[in-house]
């Protein structure tokens, strides 16, 4: 029994050493308040960026989304009296996405869609350019966790017009600018110090992450390992972050 008591004292004294214990109870608050708005504002990003997407692609250039799955013919029970069955003519859109495509629309939407992106970002946060993520690493190590208020903001609508003019980019990089941009911003407003704000910036970002793509433990632990090139985790944000995902 003395033994195992002294196992159980030294894991003990490791794991508050790793993850803080003294602080944990604030930042387990902060960190679903964080979850909160992350979760709000991935659910703000994926629809601006199908409202985009529904009138610049499908309006404007004719392009619709090819059907799911290996069959049209729904499942035993997935059939919906409220809704009428496709027509012909619809199935034959989705099964061929270049059907009625509009050629000059083809070049002229993602242009014209990758100017106005390149204005707003250089216009009003330099910063917000790029991946998303590589800014995330780049406030981690270099800055202290900081993002400027603006930045969220600038790189949520830059990239929503990106995506859904048909431009090249992907939705986990910008939420997680998005997200860490938000837990920047509250930990400056509760003048916390950089060790807990780059915290914070992770739960924003892992919340971000989480929310958009239902994946709580996938997004948490991706923010805390993508900041190193080795298999070093950032511990310390481990706990925040996987309750800012699951929470959002």
């Amino acid at each position: 029994m003395t033994r195992l008591r002294e196992i159980l004292l030294r894991l003990g004294a490791n794991f508050r050493g790793i993850f803080d214990l003294e602080s944990s109870g604030e930042m387990m608050a902060y960190a679903v308040i964080v979850g909160v708005v992350a979760g709000f504002g991935a659910w703000l990003f994926a629809e601006g960026s199908d409202r985009v997407k529904a009138v610049a692609l499908e309006s404007w250039v004719g392009y619709h989304d090819p059907a799911h799955g290996d069959s049209d013919e729904p499942r035993p029970g997935e059939i919906d009296e409220a809704v009428p069955p496709p027509t012909p003519a619809e199935l034959r859109r989705h099964a061929n996405p270049m059907q009625g495509i509009r050629w000059w629309a083809v070049l002229l939407v993602p242009t014209l869609g990758g100017l106005a992106c390149g204005w707003i970002v250089y216009t009003f946060a330099p910063e917000a350019e790029g991946h998303g993520t590589d800014a995330l690493v780049r406030s981690f190590h270099r800055l202290g966790g900081a993002v400027r208020g603006r930045v969220p903001f600038v790189k949520g609508i830059a990239s929503i017009i990106t995506i859904g003019t048909g431009g090249s980019a992907g939705r986990e990089g910008p939420i997680a600018q998005v997200g860490s941009g938000f837990g920047s911003f509250l930990a400056d407003k509760l003048g916390l110090p950089p060790t807990q704000r780059r915290q914070l910036a992770l739960a924003g970002a892992a919340g971000g992450i989480a929310a958009i793509f239902q994946a709580p433990l996938g997004g948490a632990l991706f923010v805390c390992e993508v900041l190193y090139a080795s298999t070093a985790i950032e511990f310390a944000a481990v706990i925040p972050s996987v309750v800012a995902a699951v929470v959002a």
